[in-house]
């Protein structure tokens, strides 16, 4: 008689799927550093209404926000080789780059730091946005520049306002790199997948997955609180 659930392989699948744990939390990490680089430059874009920059900018956003994740790595992965093989054989250029050897890991990161990009640079925006106009005032009246008006006085309070969301985000980005498995990249889903499809014992396998997913989750979402604790803390001392 079948097991419902077979506990001896569920315990021994933990530590093959947990392997490939660097490889989920390194292209979560290394897509968040990207996308709010994209995103601040997107959100200051906007801000201050840059002109040309400013239309490409939205229509960009509203493209991502507005097509599944699938499809945008889908499209990463497909349309940069395309694109680098024009750019050789129409132009002439970019000839010492070979697609080939491209990892399918960088077309992952690039793909999810485009898609974070769209999104932090709303959460970016709004947060700037809500810091209190006598501070962008004040910091002008005491001969601020731009630059040190938003690293010194904008910034560090934005970011308290922010960071639940970031925090969201990258709890989200983490679980949404499970789709990475389809271009060729083994995260600890598709290291269940293979090591399930080996015996066909799939049930064990993704409750093993799920429950690596859960902690990591957790203690993202712990060290999160202790974040946005410190921040509170920092944006009481600028205001006082």
């Amino acid at each position: 008689m079948e097991k419902l659930l077979d506990i001896g392989f569920l315990i021994e699948s933990f530590p093959v799927i947990i392997q490939r744990l660097p490889m989920t939390v390194g292209i979560a990490v290394g897509a968040m550093v990207l996308g709010l680089l994209i995103g601040l430059a997107t959100a200051l874009i906007k801000i201050y209404q840059v002109p040309v920059l400013k239309t490409i900018s939205s229509c960009y956003v509203s493209f991502i926000r507005g097509t599944p994740l699938l499809v945008q790595i889908y499209l990463v992965f497909y349309g940069i080789p395309k694109v680098i093989y024009y750019f050789q054989y129409e132009k002439g250029w970019l000839l010492s780059l070979d697609v080939n050897v491209i990892a399918p890991e960088i077309y992952a990161l690039l793909a999810f730091s485009i898609n974070l990009g769209a999104y932090l640079s709303e959460t970016i925006r709004s947060a700037i946005e809500s810091v209190d106009r006598g501070q962008f005032e004040a910091a002008k009246a005491i001969g601020m520049s731009p630059t040190q008006m938003m690293l010194k006085i904008i910034f560090p309070q934005a970011l308290a306002v922010a960071i639940p969301n970031l925090g969201n985000m990258f709890i989200s980005t983490i679980k949404d790199t499970s789709l990475v498995f389809i271009i060729g990249v083994i995260d600890i889903m598709g290291q269940a997948k293979i090591l399930g499809s080996r015996g066909l014992v799939f049930f064990e396998v993704y409750i093993a997955v799920s429950i690596i997913y859960w902690i990591v989750c957790i203690i993202v979402e712990r060290l999160l609180v202790k974040i946005e604790k410190r921040a509170r803390r920092y944006e009481r001392g600028v205001a006082s």
